[in-house]
C-alpha cells in the first residue's frame, strides 16, 4: 500500500553518505555531529522569535506567539488553533526506553499553561470514536514516571483511528524503541498533516474532522521523522508518513517511507536544520523513485 500522491510532494533533498534500503535517505556528518547537531531541530528557530521594540503598535500586547513546551520527556510547539502540536520532538537511547514507569498510573489530563480557549479537554474525545493518539510514545519514556505521565497531557495528543493507533502505529513507535539497541540516540519527531485530495469539482481542497465542543482537529495523517546517531558519527535518516485511518500490520513500515522534502513541505516545517543544504561536501541520495 502507497500513500496517495496528494502525500507525495516532490521538494529538494539533503543527504550525504550512503545507506540506502528501502526508501531510505542517510546522512554522513563532515563537521557537526552530536546532541548540539541534532536537537532540537525546530525548537531553534521557535527561539528566534523577538518581540519588536515598545511602540504604540503592541502597547496592549501581541496576539500570539509560538508556544513552546518543555517537557521532562520531550518538547513541543503547540498550534492553538489545531487544539494540538505542531510537532513533538523526543531524544531516546538504550537507558530511557528502559525502567520501571508504568502507564497504568498514568491520566489524561487538559493542559493547563494551554488557554482555556484553545485547549482540548478529555470530553472532547468522549464518543468521538477516536483514540487519545500520543506523539511522544508513553512507552518510550520507562526511565521515569513523571516523563511517562507528561506524556498524557492533551497537548502532546491527537484524535486517532482506533485501528491505526493499536496496529501499525504502535508497530511504528516500537520500531523506533528498538533502534536504541544499535545507535547512539534515536531522535524522534512526529506531527499531524492536513493533506489536500481532489474532490468531485476536479479542485483539491484540504478538509478535516474536528470533533468536541472545542474543536479538536483530527489530522488527515501523520509523520514521523527518525535521526539515527550511529556510534561512528554517521547520521540516518528515516521519514515516515501513515493515513490517519485503519492500516493492516502486515504491510511492511518501509512501505510508508517518504523523501524528507514531502513532509517538509506538507508540514511547513525543516528538519535538521544544521546541516548546510547547499554544502558541496553533502550529496542528496533518494531510493525508489520517491
Amino acid at each position: 500500500m502507497r500513500l496517495p500522491p496528494s502525500a507525495l510532494l516532490s521538494g529538494v533533498s539533503l543527504a550525504a553518505g550512503v545507506a540506502l534500503g528501502a526508501g531510505l535517505t542517510s546522512w554522513k556528518l563532515q563537521d557537526k555531529t552530536g546532541p548540539d547537531f541534532l536537537y532540537p531541530p525546530i525548537v531553534q528557530a521557535a527561539s528566534e522569535v523577538s518581540l519588536p521594540p515598545p511602540s504604540s503598535i503592541t502597547r496592549f500586547g501581541l496576539p500570539g506567539l509560538s508556544q513552546l513546551k518543555t517537557r521532562q520527556s520531550h518538547v513541543l510547539s503547540y498550534d492553538p488553533r489545531l487544539r494540538g502540536p505542531a510537532w513533538v520532538l523526543e531524544q531516546l537511547n538504550r537507558e530511557r526506553v528502559q525502567g520501571s514507569a508504568d502507564r497504568k498510573g498514568s491520566e489524561f489530563i487538559e493542559d493547563e499553561t494551554v488557554h482555556p480557549y484553545h485547549r482540548a479537554t478529555n470530553a472532547d474525545f468522549r464518543g468521538s470514536g477516536f483514540d487519545r493518539g500520543h506523539l511522544a510514545a508513553a512507552a518510550n519514556h520507562r526511565w521515569s514516571q513523571t516523563a511517562m505521565d507528561e506524556t498524557f497531557i492533551l497537548s502532546n495528543i491527537y484524535p486517532q483511528n482506533p485501528n491505526l493507533n493499536q496496529v501499525a502505529w504502535n508497530n511504528l513507535e516500537k520500531y523506533c524503541r528498538g533502534l536504541t539497541k544499535s545507535n547512539k540516540n534515536v531522535y524522534v519527531c512526529t506531527g499531524p498533516l492536513f493533506l489536500p485530495r481532489m474532490e468531485g469539482d476536479g479542485k483539491m481542497y484540504v478538509k478535516y474532522q474536528v470533533i468536541g465542543t472545542n474543536h479538536v482537529a483530527v489530522p488527515t495523517h501523520f509523520f514521523k521523522v527518525v535521526v539515527l546517531e550511529k556510534y561512528n558519527g554517521e547520521i540516518e535518516l528515516r521519514p515516515y508518513i501513515m493515513p490517519n485511518c485503519p492500516v493492516d500490520e502486515k504491510i511492511p513500515l518501509d512501505r510508508f517511507l517518504v523523501p524528507i522534502e514531502t513532509i517538509e513541505r506538507a508540514s511547513g516545517l525543516l528538519f535538521v536544520p544544521n546541516i548546510l543544504k547547499s554544502s558541496s561536501s553533502l550529496k542528496a541520495i533518494t531510493a525508489g523513485g520517491r
